[in-house]
């Protein structure tokens, strides 16, 4: 089979599989659309779960996975950089869009509308099923004032899916169009890490992590969020990783580990500000309080260094040949 028809199948292979895995954020987005147009606003028991930032992440990917021959084409070695500007670019565009444009009405004692950025802010922590019936504490640090800042953690986890799925696909890509396997066992590792790190989003996005809204959290809950923050910052390390591979120890194995313990660290940092300077609680004792104004406690610190560790791990076996 000859190379072009071997990059075409590729190809729309790779346009389908994204239309498939993206189907329900479409419908999401749809359903949203669709009852704007046709009541002005969107009923909060009628609201699919996360259209923010799922919807406009699936656009983005599909936009950037269908350019994708125009620009391995046009832009070359620099193919898969512009397709990701582009991808990022047409991602926040359909983003603030949706949050400022659609308009969610609540029913509690009376009918309160509110912008679709402002609801997303208490799905993070309250499940949209306990919002009417919780119980706020008179020191509610999960009830604070509105701040755009809380979407540090929506941005942040879009452009690592971004970026990692399609370095996948533009990855894969140039293998079969030009025979360049330099990065091969790279991005098999990232798609495993890619592919692992959605799955946990698709998982918080139907359970939320089962939180019910308290500032401390059950085992599986706190098991979750922990497997969530590690591979958020392996994703990234490895794609990081993926571009220093040959160099030396220094460069292609510990700068991508300690990319990936930055970006956990930028996790924690968005849910202190959704949490209004508080994270959540894993248990109580030495071991998980907060170690003075450092707020982070000693399981927090764990979780950021085994990002960096199991990143440096991964990373180790394929430099093996640079280590001095």
């Amino acid at each position: 089979m000859g190379t072009n028809k071997k990059y075409n199948i590729y190809y729309l292979a790779s346009v389908l599989g994204i239309l498939v895995v993206s189907c329900y954020p479409l419908y999401m987005g749809f359903k949203v659309v669709s009852d704007m147009i046709a009541n002005g606003t969107v009923f909060s028991e009628d609201y699919p779960k996360y259209i923010i930032p799922y919807t406009p992440i699936s656009i983005a990917l599909i936009i950037g996975v269908i350019l994708m021959p125009i620009f391995l084409r046009y832009a070359k070695k620099y193919a898969q950089c512009v397709g990701s500007v582009v991808s990022i670019g047409i991602f926040f565009a359909s983003e603030l869009l949706l949050e400022r444009k659609v308009v969610v009405s609540t029913n509690l004692t009376e009918t309160v509308k509110t912008h679709l950025e402002s609801w997303q802010m208490y799905m993070c922590y309250v499940p949209p099923e306990s919002y009417e019936t919780r119980t706020w504490t008179e020191v509610n640090v999960l009830m604070g004032e509105y701040s755009p800042a809380f979407k540090i953690h929506f941005y942040i986890i879009s452009i690592v899916l971004i970026l990692s799925l399609l370095s996948c696909f533009y990855g894969f890509g140039k293998i079969i169009k030009i025979g360049d396997c330099s990065r091969k066992k790279a991005l098999i590792l990232q798609s495993i890490s890619s592919v692992v790190f959605l799955g946990l989003c698709i998982l918080a996005c139907f359970t939320a992590f089962f939180r019910d809204g308290e500032i401390n959290v059950s085992a599986l809950s706190a098991c979750l969020m922990s497997a969530f923050f590690i591979m958020f910052g392996v994703t990234m390390g490895i794609y990081v990783g993926s571009f220093l591979l040959g160099k030396c120890k220094l460069i292609s194995v510990v700068i991508p580990a300690v990319v990936a313990s930055a970006f956990t660290i930028a996790m924690y940092i968005g849910e202190m500000v959704l949490l209004s300077n508080h994270l959540y609680r894993f248990g109580s004792g030495f071991f998980f309080d907060g170690l003075g104004n450092l707020i982070l406690a000693p399981v927090d610190i764990i979780v950021i260094l085994l990002s960096g560790i199991l990143c440096a791990l991964i990373l180790l076996p394929l430099n093996k040949k640079n280590i001095t």
